[in-house]
């Protein structure tokens, strides 16, 4: 993955919104999809005063994205345990409390919104909650490269390959009130799947293709049986 980073000629987009929020010195809390696990290291400043950290689930798939993670010093996060029920809810009480500090403490707490299993692109509300119990802005960023193999996954995950041209865009921040109801959550919710869907767009087209598309919702009919 430092191989295709460095040999991939880069073009940045939305520069100022990540730039307005590292420079603040504050915690901040990072919302991608599943898909753009492998460069998305790239889309973080290095010269930022916030050091990184992914939640990563306790999987076999993310022990070996923990160790991977590990060798670009970026900091991890374990979830939900691969164990009984009762095991994965303590273990997603401990990661929720051990994200609350470390962006209490002033640093960047990254989470792939659609995982660990889907649906593609539908974000889930855990970003938001931890924004709302930090009082951080969510930034959100996407990429893209034109030298890829899209894989068959149910998150149609990005291998990048090397010495092809790539795409970073970070969008407009979101923030969550600290007394947001139920109904303001659900709202913010489709404001963050929608946002950080179209800057996914914006970086598949600037690349070629192909577009990854979110994951069909049930229609009312579905839903209604």
């Amino acid at each position: 993955m430092q191989l295709c980073a460095a040999t991939t000629r880069w073009e940045y987009r939305g520069r100022d919104h990540i730039d307005a929020l590292t420079e603040r010195g504050d915690g901040i809390v990072a919302a991608f999809w599943h898909s753009r696990i492998a460069l998305s290291f790239m889309a973080w400043p290095r010269s930022a005063p916030q050091k990184p950290a992914m939640l990563i689930s306790r999987s076999k798939e993310g022990d070996f994205i923990a160790r991977f993670a590990g060798h670009l010093d970026i900091a991890t996060v374990r979830g939900s345990s691969r164990n009984r029920r009762k095991d994965k809810a303590k273990g997603g009480v401990a990661a929720f409390r051990d994200m609350d500090r470390w962006v209490d403490d002033g640093n960047c707490m990254g989470l792939t919104i659609d995982g660990p299993r889907g649906p593609r692109q539908r974000a889930t509300l855990g970003a938001l909650r931890l924004a709302k119990a930090t009082g951080a802005p969510i930034m959100i960023f996407s990429w893209s490269v034109t030298n890829k193999h899209v894989a068959k996954s149910w998150d149609r995950f990005i291998l990048p390959l090397p010495f092809g041209r790539g795409v970073v865009v970070w969008g407009e921040s979101i923030v969550v009130p600290d007394d947001a109801t139920a109904q303001e959550m659900e709202r913010l919710r489709q404001v963050l799947e929608d946002r950080l869907n179209a800057i996914t767009l914006e970086a598949d087209r600037a690349c070629g293709g192909p577009v990854s598309e979110p994951e069909p919702l049930p229609d009312a009919a579905g839903a209604a049986s």
